[in-house]
């Protein structure tokens, strides 16, 4: 019984953090269409799953992000939005963030998320990448991502897979590059589906993560590598990756 009394005692005392588990929130507020409890081949129940599987408690909404809505949330998931955010809404997450909050935003496509990226001090192209290198099926848009940087989220990595990626890199010191394409990376400037003069060829961030405040962040240029098709071999291996390193940091 002693030792009963002593664990109630412990368990009273520690803090809430050690007895709840990390919740994460998957935004379907804007427009998206590829759906954490779906299992469509372009749903992303698989992801959600790998988060349960990490210990996180998994939740949806289609409310506005602001404060009440993100108030008892860890880790924000914005994948494959449709339609922007409210500047309020920019504000909202961003201070999440700051206090201490896990984000990931994948992109299906950049404009609706625009001021999101600027506020975290994120730039990206005006069009999807190709590559001459490491193509998937034929595809210039699907390839193989093999130039990664030393980083939690790439930890026992060799490579993984895009399916139609926009090019990002950080504005700000501390936004760094953790993936990117080869030399031959390249975007399509004039819009004509071929490499020529005024495009634009050189090695293109696919994913940039920082620290912000007490938190962090990564964006993928990518939300179709962790969709339920994609993800398995080394895609699978990346979402573990990203499901443990946005869990909240203890405090010292």
């Amino acid at each position: 019984m002693k030792w009963l009394f002593a664990l109630l005692l412990f368990l009273a005392a520690a803090p809430q953090s050690l007895l709840a588990a990390p919740v994460v929130l998957f935004d379907e507020g804007h427009g998206q269409q590829f759906l954490a409890r779906g299992d469509r081949p372009l749903d992303l129940a698989a992801l959600a799953g790998v988060f349960t599987a990490a210990g996180c408690e998994v939740r949806t909404s289609g409310q506005p992000l602001n404060a009440a809505a993100l108030a008892g949330i860890d880790v924000l998931v914005l994948s494959g939005a449709f339609q922007p955010l409210t500047a309020d809404e920019v504000t909202a997450v961003r201070e999440f963030v700051v206090r201490g909050g896990g984000l990931a935003v994948m992109l299906h496509i950049a404009p609706p998320v625009a001021s999101l990226l600027h506020a975290l001090e994120v730039d990206f192209t005006n069009g999807t990448l190709r590559e001459k290198d490491h193509l998937i099926g034929g595809s210039r848009q699907d390839f193989r991502v093999l130039d990664l940087v030393a980083h939690p989220l790439t930890a026992g990595l060799t490579d993984f897979a895009v399916y139609g990626a926009w090019a990002l890199r950080g504005t700000a010191p501390g936004v760094d590059v953790v993936a990117r394409t080869g030399a031959h990376g390249w975007v399509d400037l004039n819009h004509d589906g071929q490499l020529g003069r005024g495009d634009a060829m050189q090695p293109f961030g696919v994913a940039v993560a920082a620290t912000l405040g007490r938190g962090r962040f990564v964006v993928f240029g990518d939300d179709a590598l962790f969709q339920n098709r994609f993800l398995e071999g080394n895609n699978l291996v990346l979402a573990g990756n990203l499901a443990r390193w946005l869990q909240p940091v203890p405090s010292p």
